[in-house]
C-alpha cells in the first residue's frame, strides 16, 4: 500500500517499530560476581547471557579483578567485573531479567547475605535515574564503597557521573584506589 507506514526493524533485537514508536536506550551499568564452580567461567556465562538477552545490548565488558569477599561468612574469593549496557527495557523489566539469567545459572537465593555464590548480578546504574523501591534500587547503595565495585566500573566508563553520588574515577580515587 503506498504512503502506508512501513514497520522498520530493530536494530539487531527483530522486534518491528513504527517511525511513530520511537526507541529509547538507556545506559546501564550491571556488576558480576562469583566465587563458586569455576568463577572466571561463571562470569563469562553471565556475559554471554547478557548479550543474548531480548531488549538489551552488550556495549562492553571490564577485566576481571580478583577480590576479597565482604561479610562474616568464610568463602573463596570473588571474581568481579562490569557490564556496559543499552537497554529499551525499563529499570524493573532489567532487574528482572537479570534475575532471571542468575536463575538460569543456577543462582540459589537462601536469604545469606554476603555468602557465596555461583553469579550475582546486581543492576548497579540505570541511566540517569534515581530509584528507590522495594527490590529496586540504584544506583546501588554501597557502589560508592566498594573497589570490586569501582574499580571494574572505571574500566567501562571512568567519567560516568552516577546519579547523586559522582564521577566514577572521583569516587574510586576517594577510597584509595587508582
Amino acid at each position: 500500500m503506498a504512503g502506508a507506514a512501513r514497520p522498520a526493524p530493530d536494530p539487531g533485537l527483530g522486534t518491528p517499530v513504527t517511525s511513530s514508536s520511537p526507541v529509547h536506550w538507556t545506559p546501564a551499568y550491571v556488576g558480576l560476581g562469583s566465587n563458586l564452580d569455576g568463577p572466571t567461567e561463571q562470569l563469562r556465562l553471565a556475559v554471554d547471557g547478557l548479550a543474548r538477552m531480548d531488549h538489551v545490548r552488550l556495549v562492553s565488558t571490564s577485566a576481571q579483578y580478583q577480590t576479597v569477599p565482604v561479610g562474616p561468612v568464610s568463602q573463596p574469593d570473588f571474581t568481579n567485573a562490569v557490564a556496559a549496557l543499552l537497554t529499551t527495557l525499563d529499570a524493573r523489566a532489567l532487574l528482572d531479567a537479570l534475575l532471571g539469567l542468575e536463575r538460569r545459572l543456577g543462582r540459589l537465593r537462601d536469604g545469606t547475605r554476603w555468602g557465596p555464590r555461583r553469579i550475582d548480578l546486581d543492576l548497579l546504574v540505570f541511566g540517569a535515574q534515581r530509584i528507590d523501591e522495594p527490590g529496586l534500587c540504584v544506583p546501588h547503595p554501597q557502589l560508592a564503597k566498594r573497589d570490586f565495585v569501582l574499580r571494574p566500573l572505571h574500566d567501562v566508563a571512568p567519567e560516568l557521573d552516577v546519579p547523586g553520588v559522582g564521577r566514577v574515577a572521583a569516587l574510586l580515587a576517594a577510597i584509595g584506589g587508582t
